[in-house]
């Protein structure tokens, strides 16, 4: 009898550890996110951050994304890039457009760790809004919408956080579904 359970527990065990893996390093563009690893590292990782790595590394914002931190960034995806105007991103990525790219990117990073319990409890404190601060030094406001997170940037664009909490060793990333643009 005694074996029994042993066995039986140890099968639970084998069923339940990978799902608990998956939720500690929860998976984006293809890779696994690594609370351990920075900003950077994992965000480099991931297939669908490509113009997003490629921009804060012509920004020359990599070492301050591999800081201590801690920063909350709200990621947009290669196909958030995309829905901008034709040849935006080309022109945001050239070298004397550098202030301008900084700004937008800079506008993406909130200091300090929120994840989304923290926003949440914002919110509720809010009546269903509130107000972020970017580094850049503009603000983002921050609504739920049907159960989700939505963000609105300064010129009224729209955002929804498609994957939140992924922790990071410096922060924590949520994934987003459109560029958020600054005044």
């Amino acid at each position: 009898m005694k074996n029994r359970l042993l066995a039986m527990c140890s099968m639970m065990l084998l069923l339940v550890a990978p799902s608990l893996v998956a939720q500690q390093d929860p998976m984006v563009g293809g890779a696994a996110m690594y609370p351990t690893k920075n900003i950077v590292e994992n965000a480099a990782n991931s297939k669908d951050h490509t113009t997003l790595v490629a921009a804060v590394k012509a920004a020359g914002l990599v070492d301050t994304l591999e800081g201590s931190g801690p920063f909350t960034v709200f990621a947009p995806t290669n196909e958030a890039f995309a829905k901008l105007p034709a040849g935006t991103v080309d022109t945001l990525l050239k070298p004397e457009n550098k202030p301008m790219l900084t700004k937008v990117l800079t506008y993406h990073v909130v200091s300090g760790k929120l994840d989304s319990a923290a926003i949440k409890k914002m919110l509720k404190e809010g009546h269903g809004k509130a107000e972020l601060n970017t580094v850049s030094g503009g603000k983002l406001w921050v609504m739920d919408h049907s159960g989700k997170i939505m963000l609105k940037d300064e010129k009224g664009g729209m955002s929804t956080v498609t994957i939140a909490d992924v922790y990071q060793s410096n922060g924590v990333i949520h994934v987003i579904d459109a560029v958020l643009m600054p005044n």
